[in-house]
């Protein structure tokens, strides 16, 4: 059975760490783990790394992560991390641009090269953040994955963008400070699924740390499927119990003979064959 194997992790925030470098080598060590367990993607929580927010000082903490975490921290990810054939989506972190404007963006590591998603629509508190696309497809392995980033997966128009993508897998950093934001999230990445016909991944950052940003967070370990007969031996809705502190780690085999099965069928509903339509978000490929 040809099969994808997804590793899910939650990130504890205020895990102790005495400097940046211990703090890296948290996110490092568990995704070597995960790869050498045999997973061939590994995913981190939205906004893993503001928990550096501890090593900067002044007042500008969300400035000062992105410096840290791009000048120092993301060369030595590369070197670690860099696999010819393994993907890590490293959560998300702050990038400024060089006009100085924030973005929330997920750095990812596939195949040997590097690629970034910025989170497209924002929520009340991510103020000093810049959202806006492209949301980006690539390619892992010949399959088509996308990175959507906590509230992105809860806009409609997101998925009437990909709609006829033939898009394979969604992963979905997140970060909630309350049941009803992992709910909002499960749910909506559940309908995703259904919707375009590809298996969704979830993880959540956990843990407390002093922060305006991420001060309280709690979340799980979600992955959900296609509602369509070549799934029905399969578990199709798959969460965690609710987490609030500490480190967690899922693993999901992702059968792609279903989903192939899936969509050369024409003998039931499937709202993932509808015609496309155009949503106003662009859709770029790497």
């Amino acid at each position: 059975m040809a099969a994808l194997i997804l590793d899910l992790h939650t990130f504890d925030v205020g895990a102790p760490a005495t400097s940046p470098a211990e703090y890296a080598e948290l996110v490092i060590r568990r995704t070597l783990e995960s790869w050498r367990s045999g997973a061939d993607i590994v995913v981190f929580p939205e906004f893993t790394w503001m928990g550096l927010e501890r090593f900067i000082p002044g007042p500008d903490k969300l400035a000062g992560v992105a410096s840290l975490f791009w000048q120092e921290i993301w060369p030595h990810l590369g070197e670690s991390l860099a696999h010819p054939d393994k993907a890590v989506v490293l959560g998300t972190v702050p990038f400024s641009d060089s006009d100085c404007t924030l973005r929330n963006r997920a750095p990812i590591l596939s195949e040997g090269g590097i690629l970034h998603q910025d989170k497209i629509h924002l929520t009340p508190w991510e103020s000093v953040f810049t959202g806006g696309g492209p949301l980006r497809i690539w390619n892992f392995r010949g399959r088509k994955l996308a990175v959507v980033i906590c509230l992105d997966v809860e806009i409609p128009e997101i998925s009437a963008a990909l709609r006829g993508s033939g898009l394979d897998l969604m992963l979905v950093p997140s970060a909630t400070e309350n049941l009803l934001g992992v709910e909002r999230v499960a749910r909506c990445a559940d309908a995703r699924a259904v919707e375009l016909g590809c298996y969704v991944g979830i993880c959540h950052l956990v843990g407390k740390t002093a922060s305006e940003l991420i001060d309280e967070n709690i979340g799980r370990l979600s992955c959900y499927s296609p509602s369509q007969s070549p799934f029905q031996a399969i578990r199709r809705q798959d969460d965690s119990v609710v987490h609030q502190d500490g480190f967690h780690q899922r693993t999901f085999r992702l059968d792609l003979d279903a989903l192939e099965k899936s969509r050369v069928l024409r003998s039931e509903t499937d709202p993932s064959k509808i015609r496309p339509a155009s949503a106003g978000i662009e859709i770029i490929h790497s």
